[in-house]
């Protein structure tokens, strides 16, 4: 069992899973700004005391008047039950079921609607160097999910000096070759504890955004800085969430 908390926004009503654990070891996770934990990739939250059992969740689901269903991590997709929790939201509920981030090693999947996927860089060695995946894996299982009629959307990290313009122009290539109207939103680093990289300037942040447009039509960018990104709940009500389990 992998998913450990639930929590309903009323407003727009959804519910969100989230997970414990990731199939990619990066270091730069953003998730290590809560912990601080730079020394141990993959595990950027401390592990939950205790794991919700898969009835737990469909009951839990059952009693909230949502329209979807969202799976957050880490990377939602290790989490053994969550083809039986699709086929309920899906099926039982006949809600919308959506990914709201993953790393894309596992798309596209049986009664999942849509998802949000970080393409981490084109560079085969970065990519390698940054999740400890190969590079093919994740982008053939993109375009699998397109064609198979997910909604998708895809950000990458701008990392200067890492997971630069370099990396960034080519991945907005590939994916116009697939589709121009395919939302992407390039995300400016926030440097994570114990990593060399630095935030990017503003300017760095237009550059990337400009290039970007020459090959897709839906771009947006974040450009946070740490405390921003730690209290999104204040500016956003999509994050003020109620916790139910």
């Amino acid at each position: 069992m992998a998913f450990y908390q639930i929590t309903y926004n009323e407003k727009y009503r959804f519910a969100s899973l989230r997970n414990y654990g990731c199939t990619f070891r990066c270091p730069v996770c953003s998730y290590k700004l809560r912990s601080g934990d730079a020394g141990q990739p993959g595990l950027a939250y401390p592990k939950p005391q205790r794991f919700l059992s898969t009835e737990e969740i469909k009951q839990k689901l059952s009693q909230l008047s949502i329209e979807r269903v969202h799976f957050i991590g880490g990377e939602p997709t290790i989490a053994p039950d969550m083809p039986e929790i699709l086929d309920f939201a899906k099926n039982s509920l006949r809600v919308y079921t959506y990914l709201g981030h993953t790393n894309g090693n596992k798309l596209p999947m049986a009664n999942l609607d849509g998802a949000d996927v970080g393409l981490k860089a084109w560079d085969e060695k970065i990519h390698l160097e940054y999740t400890g995946c190969e590079k093919k894996l994740i982008f053939d299982n993109f375009k699998a999910a397109y064609h198979a009629g997910m909604q998708l959307k895809a950000n990458v990290v701008y990392v200067p000096g890492f997971v630069d313009i370099d990396q960034i122009e080519p991945i907005t290539a590939w994916l116009a070759e697939l589709d121009s109207e395919i939302p992407l939103r390039i995300i400016g680093y926030i440097p994570v504890p114990g990593q060399p990289f630095s935030r990017p300037t503003a300017e760095q942040m237009a550059t990337a955004v400009e290039t970007s447009r020459k090959y897709l039509t839906n771009i947006t960018s974040s450009h946070l800085d740490r405390e921003q990104a730690l209290t999104l709940s204040s500016r956003d009500d999509r994050y003020a969430v109620r916790r139910i389990a």
